[in-house]
């Protein structure tokens, strides 16, 4: 016969901060039930390690034993059940993270990301370069035209809000996959709307459902080990950026070729095969659900920016450098289009290709903020972003100097939004979506602002008053940074 034992602590032994009551009363509570010599070696292999001992109100009574035979597994879910679990709305203990999982995201697999990435969020852009064939097609005043690309942009903000952080509570695969789905009913409507409310309904939808790309960079980043996080996060948003700015080119040849209905309509068969595709070639990665509520869900999404600065931070500097960046892009079509330079729609859209380039060129900020250079990445690239204005300022006197402005501007736009995902998802990694959702709501916002700002200062002081606005948030967001700076990590 053997003495019956508590679990958690060697046989013949108690809890320090057990007196003699403590320890008679512990012993009364526990009958005295017999048990196998297999089941006892069990028992005390489980409670040799330190760390499971118990403190006596976790005692547990003999009577709840269970049969050898399964033993080993049920002592570890009693005790998986003995832990206090998180209660910060932010924080769910169900969403448990490994710091640095094998990497189970392949070359091949990431720029499957980053094109799926980036043709998502081309939507949202493919109105800029035809805000002057909208105008004239619906009879909008050129000034106000600009409301096409901001209410695209205030419902992109409003679905990072209420659709991202699904990615923390539902299975992302089929998340993704329904969310590309349901953007190509929206691109039919834009492409088929007979009036401008449904037009603007469409682009609202549209907006909306884009956030599909940020599911993208938060399940990619998750798939990647912790060591290449900054790499993988780089290639997908080098496809986001070259997607924005592709987005004009392709569409601009496009309404040049059938007009402007073909560019959505031509989008709206690539989002349903790209849904399908992805559907199929996704990695099926078991999900382990959080306890969160979806109402709660939301609310953590503010409490993030409540605990964490580094992610405050790094969202004000994305709603100013997307602010210079729409700012750029939503009002360059007009003194493009305008005499002397008076250019077509495919011309226009060409300049998304020196876009691309810039974007190309920062996609090495990645893996300068794995090596710990991500203040030094980010400094270098807002004085660069600053610089650009010089040369944007010569556009409708020379073409040569745009194409530079526009690299440089890209470039630096793309090095301090790759720093920043980068350095925010080592903050919470059970919370990569909501914090996805956070950062990206400032995104949205910022181009939001320099899109109506940028047509609204264009009809009052052209294209001079929309390079001084420019460079004055540039040169805001420098200094935001400079006073920042000793703020978090590298």
């Amino acid at each position: 016969m053997v003495t019956p034992c508590k679990i958690g602590s060697p046989a013949g032994q108690t809890n320090g901060a057990s007196g003699p009551e403590t320890a008679s009363g512990a012993a009364a509570a526990e009958a005295s039930v017999p048990i196998p010599p297999e089941t006892e070696a069990l028992v005390q292999d489980q409670t040799s390690a330190p760390v499971l001992e118990p403190s006596p109100a976790a005692a547990l009574p003999t009577a709840l034993i269970p049969a050898p035979a399964s033993t080993g597994a049920s002592i570890e879910a009693l005790y998986a059940d003995s832990q206090p679990r998180s209660t910060s709305p932010s924080d769910p203990a169900s969403l448990r993270v490994p710091p640095s999982a094998p990497s189970s995201l392949s070359a091949s697999k990431a720029l499957l990301f980053s094109a799926a990435s980036g043709l998502a969020v081309a939507n949202i852009y493919y109105a800029q370069p035809l805000l002057d064939a909208l105008a004239s097609e619906f009879g909008v005043a050129p000034a106000a035209v600009g409301l096409v690309v901001t209410v695209t942009q205030i419902c992109y903000a409003l679905g990072l809000l209420l659709l991202v952080p699904l990615g923390d509570l539902l299975n992302r695969r089929r998340l993704i996959t329904v969310q590309m789905l349901l953007s190509a009913g929206a691109l039919l409507i834009a492409g088929t709307a007979p009036s401008a409310p449904v037009l603007l309904g469409g682009l609202a939808a549209v907006g909306l459902l884009a956030v599909v790309t940020q599911v993208l960079v938060a399940y990619a980043s998750t798939l990647a080990s912790s060591d290449e996080r900054g790499r993988v996060v780089g290639v997908v948003q080098s496809g986001i950026v070259i997607g924005i700015l592709l987005a004009r080119t392709f569409a601009g040849t496009l309404t040049d070729l059938a007009g402007w209905r073909s560019v959505y309509l031509t989008s709206a068969l690539l989002m349903f095969v790209t849904g399908a595709a992805l559907y199929r070639i996704l990695p099926n990665v078991p999900h382990t659900k959080t306890e969160l509520s979806y109402p709660r869900l939301l609310r953590s999404v503010f409490a993030l920016f409540i605990e964490e600065r580094l992610l405050r931070i790094r969202a004000v500097l994305a709603f100013l450098i997307f602010t210079v960046f729409s700012t750029l892009w939503t009002a360059l079509v007009l003194p493009l289009s305008s005499p002397p330079l008076s250019l077509s729609h495919t011309a226009v859209g060409a300049f998304g290709l020196a876009g691309a380039a810039g974007a190309l060129a920062a996609a090495r900020a990645g893996r300068l903020a794995d090596r710990g250079l991500g203040q030094r990445t980010t400094g270098l690239a807002l004085v660069l972003l600053l610089a650009s204005w010089g040369f944007i300022g010569f556009t409708p006197h020379s073409l040569a100097a745009a194409v530079i402005g526009v690299i440089l501007l890209d470039l630096a736009v793309q090095a301090v939004h790759v720093t920043n995902q980068s350095l925010i998802f080592t903050v919470r990694p059970e919370a990569r979506s909501r914090l996805t959702a956070g950062y990206m709501i400032f995104y949205s916002l910022g181009s939001a602002t320099g899109a109506i700002a940028s047509t609204s200062l264009y009809a009052i002081g052209g294209w001079n008053g929309v390079c001084l606005f420019g460079a004055a948030v540039s040169g805001l967001a420098l200094l935001f940074w400079a006073v920042t700076r000793g703020h978090g990590p590298e």
